[in-house]
């Protein structure tokens, strides 16, 4: 089933998370295709400053010419102080539940949640805050 058919959901702000983005530039998992439909159905796709840094920091030769094609087409947010801050506090409240959590995936949490977006990342075990809203993966996909 389409995933425009198994979820409700339009008009939606994704965030897509550095597992999705490499799925895409290395063509896998379906994910290109799967974003071109969400596309297709209205939906508008980001990223963050910090996640760009991540394909980058894993990029091999040959790759640069189709990343920037499809990074540049994605709106990228970046942090602000007041993102910052929660991201800081999303990290010191799960040290104390005993929970490590990178500052890297609190601050694309502390994005998702000021940019009012659903996150997609195949790794939601690396976003257990209930505040952040997760996409929820299609079947077959």
């Amino acid at each position: 089933m389409p995933p425009s058919e198994a979820r409700p959901f339009t008009n939606v702000k994704l965030l897509l998370d550095t597992s999705v983005l490499i799925d895409v530039l290395r063509r896998r998992n379906g994910r290109r295709e799967l974003l071109a439909e969400l596309v297709r159905a209205g939906h508008t796709l980001s990223t963050t400053a910090l996640n760009i840094a991540e394909v980058y920091a894993g990029m091999r030769p040959g790759e640069t010419a189709p990343t920037e094609a499809f990074l540049g087409e994605l709106e990228c947010h970046d942090l602000t102080g007041s993102g910052a801050r929660l991201a800081g506090k999303l990290k010191n409240e799960w040290r104390q539940k005993s929970r490590t959590l990178t500052l890297a995936d609190t601050v694309v949490a502390a994005i998702a949640m000021e940019r009012k977006c659903l996150l997609f990342t195949d790794n939601r075990k690396d976003f257990p805050m209930p505040e952040v809203k997760l996409y929820p993966r299609p079947e077959g996909y």
